[in-house]
This record gives C-alpha cells, structure tokens and sequence, in this order.
C-alpha cells in the first residue's frame, strides 16, 4: 500500500523562514545591523539545533550578541553545536533562556562557567567531543538549522572570503546549506572583489557588515618570559629521551608552554643533539611564534594547521615553501582537514593535561572546568586505521608486548602520545589523582560515560621533572601502573611507588631519570632558549612578526 509522504518538508520550512526573512535582507543579501535581531527572529524557531561559529580564534561575536536579544517568549530551547564556545555571549544565551542544550570540543576560558551550569542545571550538556567527531555529527544527527558564521570579507553578491584564519567555516557552511539549512554571515567588510573565493555565495542566504571586526583570539601565542626552567627540563627530557630516541619528524604540539619550550629548545638543546633534519620536519600546528627560529633556522620543511595566528600573517605569507599560501598571496587552513592530517598522518602528539589517574587515563574536565577536549582525542590516539609505515611509528609499535588474544599476533606500528606535565598544576593542584574529576562531572551532567581526552591505553609517554616512563615498553598492567607513579612524584599516586620496583623499571628501561639519559637538573636554565621575550623573536623574524598590542612591554 503507498502512503502519500512530503519529501520535501524541511525545504518548505525554510522557504518560509526566509519569506519571513525578505523584509530584512536587501540588494547582495545584505542585512543592515540594526536588523539582524528581527532577521533571527524570522528564521530560527524555538528548539532548533543551532551554530554559532565559535573558533579557537575568529568568532561570530556579533551575531551570538545579537542572538542573545531575540525574544526568548519566541525562541528558546535551542540546541547549540558548536565546535568552541569561548565567549561569554556564548553562554548567555543559557542564563538568559534561549539556549537549553549544548554539544561542544573546546571551551577554554569558558570552562568554569559550563561547569557552574552544568551543576545549576542551567545548561544540558549533550557531549564533549573532539572537532572530527562534531564535525561528523553536523553531517548526520546534529545538522544545525541554522548557522551563524563569520569571514573577513564579502563581495556584492555574497560570497565569502575567509582568509588568514578559515577554521571551521567550510564544514559548518555544508553541513546546514545541503541539508536546506539557513546560513546567516558577519564579515569585517563588503567590497566589490574578494582576493579569494572561500565559500560560494549560492550556499549563503545573507550577510551582515559588522559595527567592528569580529573578535580574534591570539591562542597560540606563549611569551617566552614565561617560560619556566622545570619547563625547560621537560622540553630537554623530551628532545633527548623520545624526539632523539624514535626519530619523530610527523609531529603535533600542544598549545601550551611545554611544546613552545620544546620549540625554542630546537635551535640550540636539538642541535647540540645532532637533531636538525631528523627531528620535526613537518608539523601539524598553528603557525606558532615560538616556531620562528626553529624555521629560520632550516629544522622544518612544511607546516600545516588548523587556523593562523595574529600577528603571524607577514611571516607565513614571507615563508611560502613552509606555509600553504593561495594565488591570493595568504595563508589557507581548514581545521577538518588538519585534523584528518593529526589523526592519520603524524607520528606523535606531545601535550598536557589537567589529571592522570594511576591507568594513565587524563582530562581536562575537572569538577571546577569543563575546558573541553578540541583535538587532542583525534591527534592522541593510535588510528587504527592507519596503513602506511615510518620509521618511529613501527619502532614504537614494535615495543608494545605481543597482549595475549592478540589477533593472529599480527605487528602493527604505534602513534607516539606524549603527555608532558609538571607533577604539580596551577595554584599546586597535583596533576596525578587517584580518580578523575570526570567521573564526578559524569554524575552532575548525568553523563553515561566519564569525559576522559585521552584513554590510557593510547598513551606511551608520560614526561614529568621526575624523568620519562616508556609506556609502550610495559609488559603488564602492573608494570605500566608502577612507570606511572615513578614519574608522579610526592602526589598521592607517586607517593605509593616502592623504590625496588622503580629500580627495576630503570633497569629495564621503561623508567628513565633526568641522569639516566645524562640530563643535568642545573643545565635547564633559559640561557638555552633561542628566543627569551617575544621582541627576540621579532628580530628572528626580521621584523615580519608583529605580536598582538597585549603581549607587547616595549
């Protein structure tokens, strides 16, 4: 029996939606500022699943404002899926009843706010993700309705030029446009030609000139007068005890203060090491300053990442044989595609965390902070996918034991998966615990799984000032759990280390100090920095580098 079924129905919702929204879009679907209020109110419905381009860098700041002042009597409960939420404006959009649920990867400075929310019941938390798994999700069951997204410029007719920084732009546009989706731009500026095309104008419904340019973050900048000499020794632990030891050229940094250290240490430490062209010769990362000698130098052949970084511009559109530059003479990113890069492509991924528990389990979903996870799943596992060899992917695959019900005792390589922390965190926290502030936020956000980033099972390094243990060469649970507390030191975890079992370790080489691997404590000074203030790294740049006015004392 045939039943009568409209296939078209979410077409038809949207046809209306914009026929609500004709009386505020004009000539090149333009939308004056005063109206974008009631343009919202015209194409979003209460319960929709939503997007607000939230980047780690550029974000559609004034449309979330905007948003934020819609009648909620009209639109509320909105789902939100969103990769970053970093804003304030972000999560305003709770308190103030518009929003209800969120699915996200990375919050950041937001994180102690979500996890208020979270225990106030003010927001419903959906899921912490990494970006490749949001990103997958936009495409199947969190396909957003609407999206807010932003661009540097648009031209007469609506197309999009995304410029130094297109991040997640790309993915959001397609996934919402090819399911009749609505797709509303901010943009800094309308001109009457964009230097690129970056998204087509067929696949945006309107666009906004922004009273200012939207806010861009300088993530990945680290002051190298911050840098501390525990740092400096885990950086010189790193070079000389994994980086020098497999041989690692497909790398990934972290954000943080250890991979700048690690960056810096390149020139000097790595040299000192004979490292130049064996060690870092291409990099998934952001073009991070700290890098600037290290390229200068000749250490690094390509860099590829998920978005830019301010300041940086002149420098990667000066070093095209490092950098992906366009016809239009600046730099092209696409987060989903690094993060393919990261996932398959790389042989190691050194970050941080805020918690390891004695498995070797992390996470930077504490009860105070839900920062979220951004990419570190994807860059921190073993791709079991993963078909093609290097040299320190089968090298560390070869150390892992032959478990037992292995299938067919089949080899396989391993990805390296460095964490790389100092045994104490922030304001003293110790950063090995018994168990995980993630299952305490489990219970609160009544989550069916605790938020961990990083498995244990994918770890083979953790590097702490107590030395390095060599995960990937434990025979058993209990030797992997004894490595853990060797290197955690006077916290809880490490205090239960028994001294002939750590002696054992060294013996066999799963456990390795600071003298095992000929390191003198006294040696991590910052006189082996290549660069110790951001001025210094100007001057490496030949003054192409030009750091964000904060960061500037000079």
């Amino acid at each position: 029996m045939t039943v009568d079924k409209k296939w078209n129905a979410i077409a038809a919702d949207t046809d209306e939606r914009m026929a609500a929204a004709a009386p505020f879009i004009g000539k090149g679907k333009e939308v004056h500022p005063d109206n974008v209020v009631p343009l919202l109110e015209a194409v979003i419905r209460a319960g929709d699943c939503l997007n607000i381009e939230g980047n780690n860098q550029k974000q559609a700041d004034f449309l979330a404002e905007c948003l934020n002042k819609v009648d909620k009597g009209k639109i509320h409960d909105l789902h939100m899926v969103q990769s970053s939420v970093p804003l304030a404006s972000h999560l305003d959009l709770f308190e103030n009843g518009i929003a209800k649920k969120l699915d996200f990867a990375y919050a950041g400075p937001m994180g102690a706010r979500i996890a208020k929310f979270i225990r106030e019941g003010t927001l419903e938390l959906g899921a912490i993700h990494t970006y490749l798994e949001l990103f997958g999700r936009y495409f199947l069951d969190l396909t957003p309705r609407v999206s807010l997204i932003c661009a540097y410029e648009a031209d007469r007719e609506g197309n999009l030029y995304t410029g130094f920084n297109t991040e997640d732009t790309p993915v959001i546009v397609e996934a919402t446009k090819f399911k009749k989706g609505i797709v509303i731009a901010q943009v800094n500026k309308i001109v009457d030609k964009l230097p690129r095309v970056d998204i087509p104008a067929d696949w945006v419904d309107a666009v906004v000139e922004s009273p200012k340019p939207f806010f861009l973050e300088p993530l990945f900048t680290r002051d190298p007068n911050l840098i501390t000499e525990g740092q400096i020794l885990l950086g010189m632990l790193a070079l000389k005890g994994i980086y020098k030891e497999y041989g690692t050229t497909r790398v990934n940094h972290g954000a943080g203060f250890l991979a700048a250290t690690i960056e810096l240490l390149l020139p000097t430490y790595g040299a000192s090491l004979d490292l130049k062209g064996k060690i870092c010769t291409h990099m998934m990362i952001n073009p991070h300053p700290t890098m600037i000698p290290a390229i200068e130098e000749g250490w690094t052949e390509v860099i590829y990442g998920p978005g830019g970084e301010v300041g940086m511009e002149e420098y990667v559109v000066a070093r095209p044989d490092v950098f992906c530059i366009g016809a239009d003479g600046t730099m092209r990113n696409n987060r989903a595609y690094s993060h393919v890069l990261g996932h398959y492509g790389l042989d190691m991924f050194i970050g941080g965390t805020l918690q390891i528990d004695p498995w070797g389990n992390s996470s930077t979903a504490t009860a105070s902070r839900v920062a979220g996870f951004g990419g570190a799943p994807n860059l921190g596992c073993d791709a079991k996918g993963r078909r093609h060899v290097t040299g320190s992917w089968l090298k560390c695959g070869k150390e892992f034991p032959q478990m037992e019900g292995q299938i067919g005792r089949m080899p396989r390589g391993k990805k390296l998966v460095v964490q790389g922390v100092e045994t104490f965190g922030d304001k003293r926290a110790p950063t090995f615990v018994e168990e995980l502030d993630a299952w305490k936020l489990a219970e609160n956000a009544k989550l069916d799984l605790p938020p961990v980033m990083i498995y244990g099972d994918d770890v083979t390094h953790i590097v702490t000032e107590e030395g390095i243990a060599y995960l990937s060469r434990c025979p058993s649970m209990e030797a992997r759990m004894a490595a853990i507390r060797a290197v955690a030191g006077v916290t809880e975890v490490g205090l239960k280390a028994k001294p002939e079992e750590t002696k054992r370790l060294r013996e066999a080489g799963i456990f390795k100090t600071p003298a095992d691997l000929g390191i003198k404590r006294e040696d991590a000074t910052r006189d082996l920095l290549a660069a110790k203030s951001l001025r210094e790294l100007v001057a490496w740049s030949g003054g192409l580098y030009n750091p964000p006015a904060r960061f500037r004392n000079w």
